[in-house]
Parts: C-alpha cells; structure tokens; sequence
C-alpha cells in the first residue's frame, strides 16, 4: 500500500512540474560545426539574479558535457528571455435551474470556475550565429512555477527545463 502511495505522489508531482517545449531551427544551418558559446552580452533575461545564476549554471555544465566549451570568442551566443504569467483555472462546474410548466418554459445555468489561477514561466533560449548575427534555434519551453519554491526545488525545476529544452540540440535533420 505504501509503494501504490508513493508511485502515485510521484506521478501526481510529475504532472504538475511538466514542462512543454516548442522548438524551431534553420534548417539550412550545419550545426556540428558550433563547437564554442557565450551568453549575449546585453541578455536581459527577467529571471531574479539568483535563477538566473542557477539556470546558468545548469546550462553551463548541460553544454560542457555534450562537448561544447564557453569561449571568449564563441560560434554561437545564447539569449534567454522568461516571463510569468497566470492563467485561468481549467476546471468548473456547471450549475443550472429550470422550469416550465404549460406551453412555457426557461432555465438559466452558469459555470464556477474550481480552484485558483495557475502561475506559469516561459522561458525562450536563442542560439544566434555569432558571426552571421542570426537566429539559427530556439525553444520556448512553458512550466508551472512557485515563486515561494525552496532554493534546492527552484534549482531541480531548471534543470528539468535544461534538461528537457537541449534534449533536442543540436537537432535531427530529416
């Protein structure tokens, strides 16, 4: 009974911190040829100081790792742009009234939405060519979020996001 519960937390904490990823690339773009990134030098990325150092971080190693080492003078920079935003509770429930009699008859009905707003981050990733100064990849990857998270769930979301966002770089041509 106590392995059913754990399974089911563990599914339940899965749906909630999911996150979707939309991507888009130049097809046109050789990208075995990137070997060395930097950060935009002006990126305004609308996380606090502290997500942004995390996320970072994150991104850092998550590249480092696949081979691609943070230079000076990169082949490709990155831009990150995030904002919040809530959105409306995606359930309700229906309450209707009504009545005839004779030839005559009428209702009215209306929907309460149930529960809360939902609070939601966006978090965009440009890789632009450095020296062609164009856009070659993006993803906007969208996930629920705490702003009262612990420091230690805050830096696990990010790498989930990380994660999930470079799955797909560099990508499959077809």
């Amino acid at each position: 009974m106590r392995y059913v519960l754990s399974m089911l937390f563990v599914v339940f904490l899965m749906g909630c911190s999911s996150v979707q990823v939309k991507y888009d690339y130049d097809k046109a773009v050789n990208f075995s040829t990137y070997r060395s990134y930097n950060y935009m030098p002006d990126m305004q990325s609308g996380l606090s100081q502290l997500d942004e150092n995390r996320l970072l971080r994150i991104l850092d190693s998550t590249l480092q790792v696949r081979g691609y080492r943070l230079a000076e003078e990169p082949e490709f920079l990155i831009n990150i742009m995030s904002q919040e935003y809530h959105t409306a509770p995606k359930s309700s429930v229906g309450l209707g009234i009504g009545g005839g009699g004779r030839n005559v008859g009428g209702g009215i009905s209306v929907g309460v939405p149930v529960g809360g707003s939902n609070t939601q981050r966006s978090i965009q990733f440009d890789l632009v060519d450095a020296e062609r100064d164009a856009l070659v990849w993006q993803a906007l990857a969208e996930s629920g979020y705490n702003n009262n998270s612990s420091p230690n769930l805050r830096e696990h979301n990010l790498s989930a996001i990380v994660k999930k966002v470079f799955s797909k770089f560099p990508p499959k041509t077809d």
